[in-house]
Formats: structure tokens, C-alpha cells, sequence
């Protein structure tokens, strides 16, 4: 499994990345490999105020669907519409494929390295 160490993660399974006060979040490897084939997702709109813990969007699977949880609260600056028409390109390139990006942000969830993720993926099996 494919865990980046420069990536700060939830666990709930998004990472973040942050660079210069703006926040890029996505799903993680683990969760597109538990979700299966990604078929859909329903995106956010620019300007949308998100907060820590709560549904901004959500992806439909073959299996299943699940709610892209925020791991910060802040204000939606930008979103990746490619993955509208290229949802799949979560299950191919997770870390490439980032959903939102956050600025404004005040506050965080308790964000885990790559370590720490890891061994909490290892504590749900």
C-alpha cells in the first residue's frame, strides 16, 4: 500500500497537503482499494465553507457509497472538475488526484503521519 510520507492523513482516509496556506485534500490509497471501482463523485462547489468532520462530497463505487469527509475547517478555493468526467483517476493515481483545495483554514482534525496512518490502517484489519 502506498502511503506518502510528505501527506498528513484522517482517519477517516483523506490526506492533505499543505503548502503555502492553502490546503489540497483527497482519498486515500487505502480507501480507493476498499472502495473499489470509482464511478462517480459528487463535488463541492467554489466558495463552499467545509468543516472539520463533515461530508463535503461524496464518491459512488461499484461497491458502495461513502462521504469524502473534510479534515479541515475553511473555505473551498478550488475543486478538481476532471475527476466529474475521470472519476476513476481516484483508484489510478490517489495522490495525483486531489479533490479540493482550502484556504482560510482555522481549524484541523488531529491529522496522523504517515506512520501513524499506517499503523492505524493496521489496527482496523
Amino acid at each position: 500500500m502506498n502511503i506518502p510520507k510528505n501527506l498528513k492523513y484522517s482517519k477517516s482516509h483523506e490526506w492533505v497537503l499543505e503548502k503555502d496556506g492553502e490546503y489540497v485534500i483527497g482519498i486515500t490509497d487505502h480507501a480507493q482499494s476498499e472502495l473499489g471501482d470509482i464511478v462517480f463523485i459528487n463535488l463541492p462547489l467554489v466558495d463552499s465553507e467545509i468543516a472539520a468532520g463533515e461530508a463535503f462530497g461524496d464518491v459512488e463505487s461499484v461497491k458502495a457509497v461513502s462521504d469524502i469527509l473534510s479534515p479541515v475547517t475553511g473555505t473551498i478555493v478550488a475543486v478538481n472538475e476532471e475527476l466529474a468526467d475521470a472519476p476513476e483517476k481516484l483508484n489510478e493515481q490517489p495522490y495525483e488526484a486531489w479533490i479540493v483545495k482550502v484556504r482560510d483554514v482555522t481549524e484541523t482534525e488531529e491529522l496522523l503521519t504517515a506512520e501513524e496512518y499506517e499503523a492505524f490502517i493496521s489496527s482496523e484489519a
